[in-house]
């Protein structure tokens, strides 16, 4: 079903022929938290900005459990009645935002099946919300999420719970990898059909003794990452997108953040590799932490 009710481009976006369509179709995980009531609401609104279809999934996790224990007759019909009220929620949010939305109810691993469900609707970005206020919470990212991440082949994007979707001052992280590079691309496209800026970001991140050991090599990596940020705004540049440059030292995830948070940044954009075997199950720690610390919502873009 179509995703909105609305779909010609607004007037003003035709006139400067700024033309919306990153994605085709958006999956939201809705697990019926205010942190994911939230996330669909601004799923609704890049779906409506994008003129694409969205689906929303609830996954029921398998029971594994002694059933003589659990003293419910039928624990999966439980489970799954569970999710079908949590879904009954987001048509009804839907219903009351004026969108139409397809929902999706699966039973299993629930980071295996959304990742299923993004491949099989063919969705270009799985939208999840994301709590995270304690110290614990802002450390690590829930377990559902970074695996999602690392599972997926699509873009996930992170919201906090309190966050809105917005395209206009955007934050790009690069360390020059070839997944940053295909990163890019998205950042800079998501700036010029937005009519966005775009700060393009890299960091080294060294141990302190590192700089008095090995001064020369500390020098090479700043040249190296002012390489990577001049490269992007080239190419930024090229495109009509305006874009400034910053590289930092520190601990990568904090001066991420603390950029973004001081330059009030609308969303952080950064790469990421697919990965095969036990290394699906791994995210990487600047970007985990990035996310979970993030005053803003967290794109990471699939190569």
């Amino acid at each position: 079903m179509k995703a909105s009710l609305h779909h010609f481009l607004p007037s003003s976006l035709l006139k400067t022929g700024i033309i919306m369509g990153m994605y085709r179709k958006i999956l939201v995980a809705f697990d019926g938290s205010d942190s994911g009531v939230n996330a669909l609401m601004q799923a609704f609104t890049l779906a409506n900005d994008e003129k694409c279809w969205i689906t929303v999934a609830n996954v029921v996790p398998s029971y594994e459990g002694d059933l003589d224990l659990t003293g419910v007759h039928d624990i999966h019909r439980t489970l799954r009645h569970t999710g079908e009220e949590i879904l009954l929620r987001a048509n009804e949010i839907a219903e009351k935002e004026k969108v139409l939305i397809k929902t999706v109810l699966e039973e299993g691993v629930p980071y295996e099946k959304l990742a299923d469900i993004a491949e099989a609707e063919n969705c270009g970005v799985i939208v999840m919300g994301r709590r995270g206020k304690s110290r614990i919470e802002k450390a690590f990212v829930g377990s559902v999420t970074a695996r999602v991440i690392g599972q997926s082949v699509r873009d996930v994007l992170v919201v906090p719970e309190d966050a809105h979707i917005v395209w206009k001052n955007i934050l790009f992280a690069t360390d020059g990898s070839r997944y940053s590079s295909a990163a890019a691309g998205k950042a800079i496209t998501f700036a010029k059909s937005y009519g966005g800026r775009l700060k393009v970001i890299s960091i080294v991140d060294v141990p302190s003794e590192f700089y008095a050991e090995a001064p020369k090599a500390v020098d090479d990596l700043i040249k190296k990452a002012r390489g990577f940020v001049a490269g992007v705004k080239k190419t930024a540049d090229d495109s009509g997108v305006e874009a400034s440059t910053y590289v930092g030292e520190g601990e990568a995830f904090r001066v991420i953040t603390d950029f973004a948070g001081n330059e009030k940044a609308d969303v952080i954009i950064m790469g990421s590799h697919g990965r095969s075997g036990f290394g699906k199950f791994i995210m990487g720690s600047v970007t985990e932490k990035v996310i979970g610390h993030a005053p803003c919502p967290v794109l990471i873009a699939k190569s």
